[in-house]
């Protein structure tokens, strides 16, 4: 996902507000694996109640008298579901509702043998499916899961790591269409009033990007770019400014097909929504923010960031929330690396040297490494350690294994990966195989280790040489192992760029030269992490 400029600066000063969206880790539901979700919903205008039944498949991995399912328990304030019945392989079975839990009652659970559970509820959701007005004063449903909200909605196992097939069976008013995930399967009129849309994931998905989008569209088919069927879809009222913005996707699909593999779905759909993120990588069909749409172009990155999404999140899935980098670094890569090759190496540096500056400014409010494993307010993941450190982390990446055995990288990691789960180990690993390198002080510096360098640099010229003098001065405990370059401008206006290898708190170099040296400047080519204390002669 991507995050709005505003929503950058609170997270920034996360302290109070991210509390507000406060989502706790969910504890794994190990005794099922759920194999597929058949969804069957209905909605409509005279209230925010929907009436549901879920088809779930699921696959016992040990013996249990008992499984639970994600779910939200109806409140006093009347918002959450309320379930009325459950079945198990046709038979009615006890349940009980809790707070966070639907509670079922089973027989016949010997390992590796499947059920299918009988759901039929109803309710307003508390959070989950989005139930408003848009900007234009329209009524609209619009999924927003991210990072375990399904369960506000939809009886589930709301883990990253539990993926699963899914069908949404959506009857609605009329008036209105109905996008979600996978291709579509039956669009019915089942009276002047209400119309059925079926809609099915050819892939297992992860709950957080299982979404359903119901509101007046104007929708534009833009054809395939290589066999994939790419369309958008935008509120009437800004149809012309809608449909000029997204048809970006197309070259922005056509780059990732070329760069990484062919794209892992049946459809891109890029969905003008209500979602609280800049964009949200639902699997095939993106949500985007109500003001993505400009007329202007503006929001090209946003975008390439979401698509970059289809292969990193939503097919190739980290294990755990620690792992989120895996997710949001690499979009956040892969939309600098999109640019680079659209508009110049230019492009590039500048916006690593703006997304350096944020994890500088971040490191000071917040000392915690990239793979975070005791942060549990999963908003406060949604920061510049996920973002912007995971991006850069990847481009030093690149640096040290050059353009060719990094992209290959990328690519076997995705082609092993796909429509699976892996953790930073798993790509460290990866990583390792293909490069022939040993990179296990790399990933541990940079990635669960907190901050960066902080470099303090005296130079000398005198009898004909160089005198360098590099401290590492960052508050942290950690002393990194790093190449420098620096660039050396003299008086005649020749330069000189060298590369020195860091692994002290302090180090001393000095190398001959008979000019007169002027000014020198840290890491020209922008390629390291780092923050510039002081540069004395």
């Amino acid at each position: 996902m991507k995050l709005t400029k505003i929503h950058n600066l609170i997270l920034v000063l996360f302290l109070g507000y991210l509390n507000s969206f406060s989502q706790q880790v969910n504890i794994p539901l190990t005794n099922i694996d759920v194999l597929h979700y058949h969804f069957f919903i209905a909605v409509n205008d005279s209230t925010n109640v929907i009436k549901a039944t879920a088809k779930i498949e699921i696959e016992f991995l040990k013996e249990s008298d008992l499984i639970s399912l994600n779910f939200i328990r109806k409140n006093k304030d009347n918002k959450g579901m309320l379930v009325s019945d459950v079945q198990q392989d046709g038979v009615s079975v006890t349940f009980k509702q809790t707070k966070n839990y639907l509670n079922i009652s089973v027989s016949n659970s010997k390992v590796k043998q499947k059920s299918i559970f009988k759901i039929t509820y109803a309710g307003i959701p508390k959070d989950g499916l989005i139930i408003s007005k848009n900007m234009y004063g329209d009524r609209t449903f619009f999924g927003d899961n991210w990072p375990n909200r399904a369960q506000n909605w939809l009886p589930c196992v709301d883990y990253l790591s539990d993926k699963a097939y899914v069908d949404f069976y959506i009857t609605a008013p009329a008036h209105y269409q109905v996008i979600a995930n996978g291709s579509l399967k039956e669009q019915t009129n089942l009276n002047k009033k209400y119309t059925l849309y079926h809609w099915q994931s050819s892939v297992p998905l992860p709950t957080d990007v299982m979404v359903i989008g119901i509101a007046k569209f104007a929708v534009q088919h833009l054809g395939k770019i290589k066999n994939i069927p790419v369309s958008s879809w935008v509120y009437p009222q800004n149809k012309e400014a809608g449909f000029y913005d997204y048809a970006q996707a197309e070259k922005i699909l056509l780059y990732f097909q070329k760069t990484i593999a062919p794209y892992p779905f049946k459809k891109l759909a890029n969905v003008q929504s209500k979602t609280r993120f800049g964009g949200m990588e639902n699997a095939s069909n993106i949500f985007y923010y109500e003001k993505s749409v400009t007329g202007k172009r503006k929001h090209e990155d946003l975008l390439a960031h979401e698509i970059a999404h289809q292969w990193f999140g939503d097919s190739v899935t980290e294990t755990d929330w620690p792992h989120l980098w895996l997710n949001e670094g690499f979009a956040t890569y892969l939309t600098n690396t999109y640019l680079e090759s659209t508009y110049g190496k230019e492009v590039l540096e500048t916006r690593l040297k703006s997304q350096r500056k944020k994890i500088i400014a971040f490191s000071k409010k917040w000392q915690k490494p990239v793979v975070d494993f005791n942060t549990e307010n999963l908003m406060r993941l949604l920061n510049p350690n996920s973002y912007e450190k995971g991006a850069w982390f990847l481009h030093m990446l690149r640096r040290k294994l050059g353009d060719v055995i990094f992209y290959k990288t990328l690519k076997i990691y995705y082609n092993t990966y796909q429509l699976k789960n892996a953790d930073t180990e798993d790509f460290q690993t990866v990583a390792e195989q293909v490069s022939g390198k040993n990179l296990e002080v790399f990933f541990n510096q940079w990635l669960y280790k907190s901050g960066q360098p902080k470099l303090n640099v005296k130079w000398q010229n005198k009898h004909k040489k160089v005198h360098l003098t590099i401290n590492q001065v960052q508050s942290s405990k950690t002393i990194f192992t790093f190449p420098l370059s620096i660039k050396f401008t003299f008086k005649d206006n020749s330069s000189l760029v060298k590369t020195f290898n860091i692994g002290h708190k302090k180090e001393a170099f000095k190398f001959s030269s008979d000019k007169e040296l002027v000014k020198i400047k840290l890491d020209p080519n922008t390629d390291l992490l780092f923050e510039e204390g002081f540069i004395n002669k």
